[in-house]
C-alpha cells in the first residue's frame, strides 16, 4: 500500500481521509482504484454530453477511475409520447416531474448494485461546498437525479432521495447543470484524476481558506512582477508567505469562511 502524506498538517488530515477507500500504488506509482460509479437521472441527457466527456472528467473515465452513466428517464415515461411530467394538484403553475418514471429508473439500477446516495440537485437543498464534495469522493456507487419543469413530486423526495444538494440560491431550467458541477467536483478528488495527485489538496476551502495567489512565466511582464519570495527557491518562506496570503485573502473577500 502505497501512503501519500503531505507534510503539512493541513493537509494530512484530508489524505487520511482519502486513503481510508483504500487506494493502491501501481508499479510505476500511480493510483489504482476500484472505481466509482455515478448514475445520472435526466430527462435531458444532451445537455450533460459535454461537461462529462472532456478535460479532467474525460480523462478520469479513460483511465477507468470513474463510470459515468446517464438515464434518460423517458425510457419508462408513459403512453407513446413517453410522458414524465404532469400538472401538480393544487393548481399551481407549471409542470411537475412524475413519480412513477422516476421510481421505476432508481429501482432498476438499485436491483444491480448498492447505492451510497441518491442525490436530488435541488435550489432548496444543503449548499454545495468543498467538505460536501471531499465526503462523496469516498463514496463507490452515487445516484444523481436532476430535476426538471417546476420540480419533481415530493413524494421521491420522502422516499427515495437520500441527499439534496444546491449549488446556490437560484433557480436554473434544470438539475443537469448543478449535477455537472456536483460530479466534476467530486472526480477530480480522485487519486489520478489529476496529473499531481496533491494538487487538489491546494485548492480553495480545502483548509477553510481561500487559496494564496498564484503565478507562472514570464516572472516579470510589463513591470508586473512575482513576488521575491515565490522566486527564492526557500519551501520554508514560501509555505509561510502562502499561508499569510490565503488568510488575508479570506478575510478580505470572503470572511463568513472564517466564522464557519
Amino acid at each position: 500500500m502505497c501512503l501519500l502524506i503531505h507534510t503539512s498538517g493541513k493537509y494530512t488530515i484530508f489524505l487520511v481521509k482519502l486513503i481510508s477507500k483504500c487506494y493502491f500504488c501501481s508499479p510505476n506509482n500511480s493510483f489504482v482504484t476500484f472505481g466509482m460509479r455515478i448514475d445520472i437521472l435526466t430527462v435531458v441527457p444532451e445537455l450533460l454530453e459535454s461537461p462529462l466527456s472532456h478535460s479532467i472528467v474525460g480523462r478520469a473515465i479513460k483511465k477507468g477511475l470513474v463510470e459515468i452513466h446517464v438515464h434518460n428517464l423517458r425510457k419508462y415515461g408513459k403512453g407513446p409520447r413517453q410522458q414524465v411530467d404532469d400538472y401538480s394538484y393544487g393548481g399551481d403553475a407549471g409542470m411537475v416531474l412524475m413519480l412513477e418514471p422516476v421510481y421505476n429508473m432508481i429501482s432498476e439500477l438499485k436491483a444491480e448494485r448498492d447505492y451510497d446516495e441518491v442525490i436530488y440537485m435541488s435550489p432548496d437543498g444543503e449548499v454545495l461546498s468543498q467538505n460536501i464534495s471531499n465526503g462523496l469522493s469516498l463514496k463507490e456507487n452515487l445516484i444523481i437525479l436532476c430535476g426538471h419543469y417546476k420540480g419533481i413530486d415530493h413524494r421521491i423526495r420522502e422516499h427515495l432521495v437520500t441527499m439534496e444538494i444546491s449549488v446556490g440560491d437560484y433557480v436554473l431550467s434544470g438539475g443537469e447543470l448543478p449535477a455537472a458541477i456536483l460530479a466534476d467536483s467530486i472526480i477530480r478528488l480522485i487519486p489520478g484524476a489529476l496529473t499531481d495527485e496533491t494538487s487538489a489538496l491546494s485548492d480553495c476551502f480545502q483548509d477553510g481558506l481561500l487559496s494564496a495567489p498564484i503565478y507562472t512565466r514570464p516572472a516579470e511582464f510589463n513591470g508586473w512582477k512575482v513576488p521575491d519570495v515565490l522566486l527564492s527557491g526557500n519551501p520554508k518562506l514560501i509555505r509561510e508567505w502562502q499561508d499569510e496570503q490565503a488568510l488575508e485573502r479570506t478575510k478580505l473577500l470572503r470572511p463568513n469562511l472564517l466564522k464557519e
